[in-house]
């Protein structure tokens, strides 16, 4: 077990070094206005390694986060727009034939950059899914008989609108897991949107006068401090009972009922995913150590594209906002 003295010394270090953490806050909200989780999950996105999909209403920032995110950083951004005609070549590249020396060339596609926006990801095909897939977990890319590591820091922030439904692809379970977090972007407030309208109107854009506040080294060297973020064996207790509560509710106490709400629970993902997210999160808020905090603050946006309900609780009505936040609720606490 670790020793106060030396959270104490590894927290100093986690002051030091989190330091753009701050700035790069202050930049962004420069440009948007509000949004301040939506923000926060890009940042332990960020911290980990973990994709990101992104779901809300068209207009809701989305897009322009991201392309904040990447300028803050001064990492190299591509957005790719999904259309059901996007070929997998349009995304990785392909082979190209060089008349001059006789033989084939390796021409890279978009998706070697640091930041990736899939823009409405579910309107491609499951070829350019499948493609997209091998990126993100394997971090690289294969283009013929070679394979090509990507640049690193690499993170796909994926978005996708919830109410058109024609002319879409699903993404399928296994794609979904992939992605560390769902996260739902709302509505702004009524004082925020008044905010919005007067920056529009005086033809404000702070993301074009947008400069780096880090750079993608500082990143690596932060991600290696969070792997060293103290969680005590109660809350890894807890984060596991947390997910075994997906799979099977009717062993825990006070969650049985929910058993035929379920059809299927989260995978060993979620459970490295809220441990990851958890660290990231103590780590933004300057600690050496996660909290049960940390973990239910991340619980929601981790789990909710992790768990399939039954037809009955979809009939009903039933969100798995509403199965993710009655375990929270009933499951005991460290």
């Amino acid at each position: 077990m670790i020793q106060g003295e030396e959270i104490q010394k590894l927290e100093e270090r986690i002051f030091k070094e989190s330091e753009w953490v701050d700035r790069l806050k202050e930049s962004t909200a420069a440009v948007l206005v509000g949004q301040n989780q939506m923000v926060e999950r890009l940042l332990i996105g960020l911290l980990t390694g973990g994709h990101i999909l992104l779901e809300g209403l068209p207009g809701l920032a989305k897009t322009l986060a991201i392309k904040t995110l990447a300028s803050s950083v001064g990492g190299k951004f591509q957005r790719i727009q999904f259309t059901p005609d996007l070929l997998p070549a349009d995304l990785i590249g392909t082979m190209i034939y060089n008349p001059e020396k006789k033989d084939f060339e390796v021409k890279k596609g978009p998706i070697f950059a640091n930041f990736i926006l899939a823009d409405e990801i579910n309107r491609s095909p499951a070829k350019v899914q499948s493609a997209l897939l091998e990126a993100m977990q394997e971090r690289q890319v294969t283009i013929g008989p070679n394979t090509f590591p990507l640049e690193q820091p690499f993170l796909v922030l994926a978005t996708q609108n919830p109410i058109e439904q024609e002319g879409t692809y699903p993404l399928p379970e296994a794609q979904m897991d992939r992605f560390m977090l769902k996260v739902l972007i709302g509505y702004p407030t009524r004082d925020e949107e008044l905010e919005i309208m007067r920056r529009n109107l005086r033809g404000v854009d702070g993301s074009k006068a947008l400069s780096p506040v880090t750079d993608p080294a500082s990143i690596l060297r932060s991600r290696e401090l969070v792997g060293e973020v103290y969680m005590d064996e109660k809350v890894e207790k807890y984060i596991v009972d947390l997910v075994f509560a997906t799979r099977f509710p009717h062993k825990y106490p006070g969650i049985a009922e929910l058993r035929p709400l379920i059809s299927y629970g989260s995978s060993p993902r979620a459970t490295i995913a809220l441990g990851r997210a958890a660290k990231a999160l103590a780590f933004i808020r300057r600690r050496g150590f996660v909290i049960p905090d940390d973990v239910r603050n991340v619980a929601r946006d981790v789990l909710r594209h992790r768990i399939a309900l039954t037809y009955e609780a979809e009939v009903d009505g039933i969100r798995v906002e509403n199965v993710v936040d009655d375990i929270l609720k009933r499951l005991e606490v460290p």
